[in-house]
């Protein structure tokens, strides 16, 4: 067996910075909030060794054009002479020692995985650090340039103990170097830091953070400084707010404000949430921090107990972030059940502008349901009212399973003083099928639009007789579309017909539109399910309104030539009425009586003309 060498992995540090720019890190932007992380974490570690020890960041702009420097000083733990080779020498290399501290999501320290110092590479060609280490030793220089290199030396002179990292810019990064700019980037990332971040350009000094709220500690405190909290809230998260309500967990490891937002939200809309990790902004756009039905407000979170992606820009989706996401959740509910139980006003306009959201947590909770039942709203044959109305009106509330039930039937239940609900939009249903679960003294049953027409009048049978040659050429004329024709009174008068058909002829029906528009082995597929139903699938109805003026011309004045053609035009007037999709059949069918009652209208015209 011949011997085998060992290699080592090089590194291609530009192609490394080029990954972190263009696939880790979100924007060049992140370097700032690196360089923050790094000053965190060293006055973190400082404050532990130190207890009561306060700390600071200065950042420093000076110079211009090519020569614009920004610094960044932190008076933290500082660095040894091993630390730097431990710590600025492996890519990769924790900052805190021991495998077990990567995965360790109960660290102190914010950075974790050796790369945020490279983000720095993406807007200079060269990184100074100078550092002093809190525990003794001489001062240091640690210079990295993106080909890899470094240099370390020892300073003859003593700095105090901390760490400054000197940037000069490169030619397009000069956005990222000006003041005002970095003035807005230091609150951005740092606004809840506890302790000062100032900026220092051109003689000024700007404390970015000046006072940290009380209420970072404690949640429950905002309630007593409303103003103050919707104001921070502006400031960071760029809307006008008018309600909040504050978050907290079991552990109080993690607090947070939910912000209402001020405007109705699309359901598809991403629910983006800022949250800090030890008081640093880690992500803007955190989607999974809050449950799903939670998109009616925009939060910020901050956290000591989640473990950050290698981005540092979101959260690993594990089992503490499940168990934070629910404690959140419950918090927020909780809020709303106290708005139900003492300030209903202020319920009720949440409610108004957050019902899809108001709908959705409803759904999943019976007690809240119960709760807030009152001001859900719906629309219905009495307009557009709260659920409490409908109830109070003391009838059982039907309800259609789709949009498209309902404006089948709703003129015709309307005319009838039926109560029914439109329960075709998202939650709807599930709310009014459970309906007589949290309120027992009420009932809700499922509607189906045959069923409108128990609420017609019959015709006597005499009656019937006179429309019998009329009856049989409508049947006739209607066979080939698998529907039959009942005479019917029913209100309103103005409507002369009404379509409804069985779930097995719904089925059939969209069976047969699917094959027209499928290909040609899809469709043969869908014609085999279509036979097999059609044998036993139920015939559509067409019931015409004996009180309306037509339908009495139709059925009295019988002719072999236009009762069939005046059937079938009224049968899909009734289908569009409806919303139904029409076949090929249908579609045709309506052309070519278009065509015709023109061809008649004229011919007539043209007699008149010839007797005049």
């Amino acid at each position: 067996m011949t011997a085998s060498n060992e290699y080592r992995f090089q590194v291609n540090l530009s192609g490394m910075i080029q990954i972190l720019s263009n696939h880790l890190y979100s924007s060049p932007k992140v370097f700032l909030r690196e360089l923050m992380q790094n000053a965190t974490d060293a006055i973190t570690a400082r404050t532990e060794a130190e207890p009561g020890y306060q700390g600071k960041v200065r950042v420093e702009l000076t110079g211009t054009g090519e020569q614009l420097t920004m610094m960044v000083e932190d008076n933290g733990i500082g660095l040894t002479e091993a630390d730097i080779h431990e710590f600025l020498a492996m890519i990769g290399q924790s900052s805190k020692r021991g495998q077990q501290a990567l995965l360790d999501g109960e660290t102190s320290f914010i950075g974790r995985f050796g790369i945020g110092l490279l983000s720095c590479f993406m807007v200079s060609h060269e990184i100074v650090m100078l550092t002093q280490s809190a525990k003794g030793g001489p001062s240091m220089e640690w210079r990295g340039k993106p080909d890899g290199t470094y240099t370390i030396r020892q300073l003859d002179t003593q700095l105090s103990p901390g760490t400054k990292v000197y940037l000069r810019c490169t030619p397009d990064a000069a956005h990222y170097f000006e003041p005002e700019y970095v003035k807005e980037a230091l609150f951005y990332y740092g606004a809840l830091l506890p302790y000062p971040v100032t900026l220092y350009h051109d003689g000024a000094q700007d404390v970015v953070n000046s006072e940290t709220p009380i209420w970072l500690t404690d949640p429950a405190l905002a309630r007593s400084r409303r103003a103050e909290v919707l104001a921070f809230g502006e400031r960071l998260l760029g809307e006008q707010f008018q309600d909040f309500i504050p978050l907290t967990t079991a552990s109080g490891r993690t607090g947070g404000i939910a912000f209402v937002l001020p405007h109705a939200v699309n359901l598809n809309a991403k629910r983006s949430h800022r949250v800090y990790l030890k008081r640093m902004l880690i992500s803007e756009k955190a989607e999974n921090i809050l449950p799903e039905w939670a998109f009616f407000v925009k939060c910020l979170i901050w956290t000591d107990e989640l473990q950050p992606t290698a981005s540092r820009e979101h959260f690993y989706e594990n089992e503490k972030l499940e168990e934070v996401r629910s404690e959140l959740g419950d918090a927020l509910r909780k809020g709303l059940v106290d708005m139900a139980e003492g300030q209903t006003e202020r319920l009720q306009k949440l409610i108004r502008l957050h019902a899809l959201s108001m709908k959705a947590l409803a759904v999943q909770d019976q007690a809240f349901y119960a709760m807030i039942h009152r001001w859900l709203p719906f629309e219905s044959t009495r307009g557009h009212r709260e659920l409490g109305e409908l109830i109070d009106e003391g009838e059982t509330l039907y309800y259609t399973g789709s949009i498209d039930e309902y404006r089948q039937i709703h003129h015709v239940a309307s005319a009838q003083s039926m109560l029914v609900v439109n329960a075709g939009y998202i939650y709807d249903k599930e709310l009014m099928a459970k309906l007589p679960m949290v309120l027992h003294n009420v009932q809700s049953e499922q509607l189906e639009p045959d069923e409108v027409s128990m609420t017609f009048t019959d015709v006597p049978p005499a009656e019937r007789n006179q429309y019998y040659d009329a009856l049989r050429l409508a049947d006739s004329a209607l066979q080939r579309f698998r529907c039959r024709t009942e005479v019917k009174g029913f209100k309103p008068e103005e409507l002369p017909v009404l379509f409804t058909l069985s779930q097995e002829s719904s089925t059939l029906r969209a069976l047969e539109k699917a094959s027209e528009q499928s290909t040609d082995l899809f469709s043969s597929v869908l014609d085999s399910l279509s036979s097999n139903m059609s044998s036993s699938a139920g015939y559509s109805t067409l019931y015409l309104n004996v009180s309306n003026p037509i339908i009495q011309r139709v059925l009295t004045s019988p002719d072999n030539q236009m009762t069939p053609i005046a059937i079938e035009m009224l049968y899909v007037n009734a289908l569009m009425m409806g919303h139904y999709a029409m076949s090929k059949q249908e579609l045709e069918v309506l052309n070519q009586g278009i065509v015709r009652f023109i061809d008649w209208g004229l011919r007539a015209n043209t007699d008149r003309k010839g007797d005049a």
